[in-house]
């Protein structure tokens, strides 16, 4: 009698089981959420941004998120991603591109779970890719300091080489000033301040009266002391205006919170195919900051007209006059 009462408690506690699994499986709804990052949520940029959209939605969708820091590796990602998944998270979102290769690499070991990271060219069923298409953003940033810069030296000091935003800042520099001479430094490290400073100021020594920090942990320092050197700086990824209000002449901005409530919102709606995605000034998750009381009414009016137009026909000043 009690064997028959052990057997069928195990049958009932298996039932229990499964039809658990199967209902937080089946109704392809945000049950949890995690955010994994390579650095820290702290760095007053990108990493920050990250963390407000995992909070945005907490809110929203009134579920349970988590984050951990520091994950660089395939070792990191799996275990993270194991700790999470027994949790109940069955939407994960890393908050870089690095990620994309490992989640690959482990996607098929979790089918039920969407892997989502940003800018890479790497999918798979339930592995997303977001990709901001910042070379228009670094455009328009690049026409403010190309006109707004009187010793004709413009200085950005970029993460990465790879970086659309960086090419297009150029243009822009040389669209709205051919005159102008831009000089470029990279970093090939998202966080490193002392490098980033010691190129800065060596391009101040230069002459450069416009700085393009376009990197997430160092931008906020090298604004604060081009504010002290007395010259301008373009913001980035966050609107970076409250740093310097009259320094700060615009900022490039990927509103990433908002992109995260977008796709949380796809993935409810079983809209999430393991696609390559990409957003722009027309999915109003790119815009330009404040512009700094230093930038002229009718400089102010030209660049918001050419965001206009571009958000109409897709084409850059540049490529409306070819």
């Amino acid at each position: 009698m009690l064997k028959k009462l052990f057997i069928l408690s195990l049958i009932a506690f298996e039932f229990i089981l499964l039809s658990g699994c199967g209902s937080y499986f089946e109704q392809d709804k945000i049950q949890k959420v995690g955010m994994l990052v390579e650095d820290s949520i702290h760095d007053q940029s990108w990493g920050k941004k990250g963390y407000k959209g995992l909070l945005s939605i907490s809110e929203e969708f009134d579920v349970d998120v988590y984050f951990k820091e520091g994950i660089k590796t395939q070792q990191d990602v799996t275990d993270a991603v194991d700790e999470f998944v027994n949790n109940g998270v069955n939407l994960i979102f890393g908050h870089s591109s690095t990620y994309g290769k490992y989640f690959v690499d482990i996607s098929e070991a979790y089918p039920d779970v969407q892997f989502v990271y940003f800018n890479g060219g790497y999918s798979a069923k339930n592995v997303t890719s977001l990709n901001f298409n910042s070379h228009a953003m670094g455009f328009f940033g690049g026409m403010i300091a190309g006109a707004m810069t009187k010793t004709n030296q413009v200085g950005i000091i970029a993460a990465y080489e790879w970086q659309p935003e960086i090419e297009g800042f150029y243009e822009g520099v040389k669209y709205r000033n051919p005159a102008a001479e831009v000089h470029i430094q990279y970093v090939n490290n998202w966080s490193d301040k002392s490098t980033a400073m010691e190129m800065y100021k060596a391009m101040l020594d230069n002459g450069i009266d416009v700085i393009y920090p376009s990197g997430d942990s160092y931008s906020v320092d090298i604004i604060k002391q081009a504010s002290k050197d007395g010259i301008y700086a373009i913001g980035y990824v966050s609107d970076q205006s409250d740093i310097a209000e009259s320094t700060v002449l615009t900022s490039t901005v990927q509103h990433v919170d908002k992109l995260y409530e977008l796709v949380a919102e796809k993935f409810n709606d079983n809209e999430l195919n393991g696609d390559i995605l990409t957003f722009d000034f027309q999915d109003d998750v790119i815009t330009l900051g404040e512009y700094s009381p230093e930038v002229p009414e009718d400089l102010r009016d030209e660049i918001n007209e050419a965001i206009e137009d571009y958000i109409d026909t897709g084409l850059l000043p540049n490529e409306i006059e070819e």
